[in-house]
């Protein structure tokens, strides 16, 4: 007997910085590593038929980000039903504010076993429990890059309204003070309001 709904399939997605996009950029900041080049806006579009269009050159393009969302890696079904009951869809009309977040974390985190992974990612880092209560103010999807040969292993999509802007710095602040976020060798922070 199956138990719930089954997960959605795969979407392609690809966050493109340039000239056009619903998203005005209000800083991108290297955090650890490179950063990306600067940019006026950000195009979020979807489908295969997104990933199809990056191998297109553009000048209006300075550069693309590929991921897909896929299955909560360390997420175990408790935890998985408490984030389901509280998350928010993306595209609220009152959430004009987001943030594209893209991370790679480090060769020796990969080399890890992945019950290691999950212990440093909830066991010790308490990544699901302590950011539960900043949804669902703040929505939020996951997208893998890593298997895509994409630059970073994850793009962390945000949006949410102006008046949860300090939760969600608070939020972002709490997680980088965490063990986790020692094995992250890369990260940029993209700043956004829709146009």
């Amino acid at each position: 007997m199956i138990v719930g709904s089954p997960a959605p399939p795969p979407l392609p997605v690809v966050f493109t910085g340039g000239e056009r996009g619903a998203w005005r950029v209000l800083r991108i900041a290297e955090v650890i590593g490179e950063s990306l080049a600067p940019v006026a806006h950000l195009a979020v579009d979807e489908g295969a038929a997104a990933f199809a269009q990056v191998a297109a050159p553009s000048i209006e393009r300075a550069w693309s980000l590929r991921g897909v969302t896929g299955h909560a890696r360390y997420a175990e079904r408790r935890e998985r039903t408490a984030l389901d009951a509280v998350s928010a869809p993306l595209g609220r009309t009152e959430a004009t504010c987001a943030a594209l977040i893209p991370i790679r974390k480090s060769a020796a985190w990969w080399a890890l076993a992945q019950d290691e992974r999950r212990a440093i990612f909830e066991e010790r880092s308490h990544h699901i429990a302590d950011t539960l209560k900043y949804l669902p103010a703040v929505a939020r999807r996951l997208h893998h890059g890593r298997e895509l040969g994409e630059p970073f292993d994850f793009l962390t999509w945000f949006e949410y309204a102006p008046e949860h802007a300090a939760a969600f710095e608070e939020m972002v602040a709490m997680l980088r003070t965490r063990e986790e976020w020692r094995w992250v060798d890369r990260e940029v922070d993209i700043r956004l309001i829709r146009d």
